[in-house]
């Protein structure tokens, strides 16, 4: 384990909240990759960081619009999206290790400046869109709990989410804290699933992919939504900055070879997937119990977290799943913010050299989402919020490419990797990755346009 002197120079180094963290990261990948080999590797943290993005409100407006409008058919989707996520992911971890930069970085040293300003602009977009998901997701719950208005509700949660930050938690206590709302959110719908007794064969079903899916315009709205939802750029941006310090910290010590960065690589891989798996059974829970409970019962047009709340206790005749729906939102929207928070840092210092204090970095992206949250309900009123939810995942579903497409370029570049570099079948699949995506954003503004 790292000494707190070690700690504290990581920190004074990195000027990140994640220094410590990555830190302690480095001392467990040390100890495995010198004594166990990357089958040792424990739980790091990272992982569990990265999957609180895959959780946040804006995956339930679009996996609940889905599941009440087709039961399970979009289960193939979330499937997919989880897929596509694990394996950016994985590259995010080799470029991290192997450059020791994270990939703002990498961006910034390799593309012209306008290029760099273009992506930082669409990133800073990404994250808006990111919080504004999980600003209006808390304060719906804060109505379903305790009846507070939704425009007086964004303001609480923007004041409690300060005052979190205010107290200078450390970077474990911090983790601790999302682990344990994370655990809340799985808790949660593990009962909730129990309590709706889906059909199982027919989520097995689900899990293949529907021609429907290309036809319906619908259908592909959400499905789009949901792969916005499910892979995030800041995600990006996060793990790989998370794991450059990691990188950094090999190359300045004595375990800076190929094999024990191979197997730093596979370590990492292997954190980020086990943590996305459980984040891919919370995202096709909430699928399943919409499904299960509204779509089976004729309630096709249940869209929003209010509607589902209001219609959770009498169709399951339970008292108690509706709070436990409303709980596990709150604590959904709680973690993201705090990973969001730690993600903007990273964008900020990545794409212009500027460190910004957890606060003020919050203030900036929370102050630009508070604008369009309380203009809508301004406009729109209260009761359309899930529009306002599957807009902004749309948004991220539009920014995605823009991340995605750099990550697969410099992880299979050798100039930059050298032999580290993924192999030509490895980059063959990222690139068919990065362009389904690229093409399903393309239907979807053709749609628009139509």
């Amino acid at each position: 384990m790292e000494s707190t002197s070690d700690r504290r120079l990581l920190m004074a180094e990195d000027g990140l909240v994640g220094g410590s963290l990555a830190g302690l990261c480095l001392a467990r990948l040390q100890h495995f990759a010198r004594e166990k080999g990357w089958r040792g590797f424990g739980l790091v943290g990272p992982g569990v960081l990265i999957a609180v993005g895959y959780v946040d409100p804006g995956n339930w407006a679009t996996d609940l619009s889905g599941g009440a409008r087709y039961g399970f058919e979009l289960l193939s989707v979330v499937l997919l999206a989880n897929l596509v996520a694990a394996m950016a992911q994985a590259l995010c971890v080799r470029l991290g290790i192997v450059t020791g930069k994270g990939l703002a970085e990498v961006c910034r040293e390799s593309f012209s400046r306008p290029v760099v300003m273009l992506l930082w602009f669409l990133t800073e977009i990404a994250m808006v869109a990111t919080d504004l998901a999980e600003l209006v997701g808390s304060a719906v719950a804060l109505k379903l709990l305790f009846g507070i208005g939704l425009l007086p509700g964004v303001l609480i949660v923007s004041a409690g989410t300060f005052v979190v930050l205010s107290l200078g938690l450390s970077d474990r206590k911090l983790s601790g804290l999302v682990a344990l709302l994370m655990l809340v959110v799985a808790v949660s719908f593990t009962v909730l699933l129990v309590l709706a007794r889906p059909h199982w064969l027919e989520v097995v079903a689900g899990l293949l992919p529907t021609p429907t899916l290309i036809v319906d315009p619908s259908m592909l709205l959400i499905a789009i939504g949901i792969v916005g939802a499910t892979v995030m750029p800041h995600n990006l941006y996060l793990h790989s900055g998370l794991l450059a310090v990691v990188g950094r910290r090999l190359e300045a010590g004595s375990q800076r070879s190929t094999e024990v960065k191979k197997a730093a690589i596979r370590a990492g891989a292997l954190d980020s997937s086990l943590s996305l798996t459980i984040a891919f059974f919370m995202n096709a829970a909430i699928l399943i119990a919409a499904g299960a409970v509204f779509h089976a019962n004729g309630l096709h047009e249940v869209s929003s977290l209010s509607s589902a709340y209001r219609l959770l206790d009498p169709v399951l005749g339970s008292g108690i799943a509706a709070t436990l729906f409303a709980v596990a939102l709150l604590a959904a929207g709680q973690s993201s913010t705090i990973t969001g928070t730690l993600a903007g840092q990273m964008i900020t210092e990545g794409f212009l050299r500027i460190r910004l204090s957890p606060l003020i970095r919050r203030l900036i992206t929370r102050g630009a989402a508070l604008g369009p949250a309380i203009l809508y309900f301004s406009l729109a009123g209260e009761d359309n919020s899930a529009h306002l939810l599957i807009a902004s995942q749309v948004v991220l579903s539009l920014q995605l490419p823009f991340a995605l497409v750099p990550l697969v370029h410099f992880t299979a570049s050798r100039r930059l990797m050298g032999d580290l570099a993924v192999g030509r079948r490895t980059a063959l699949c990222c690139w068919a990755m990065a362009l389904l995506l690229v093409g399903l954003n393309v239907l979807l503004i053709g749609d628009m346009v139509a």
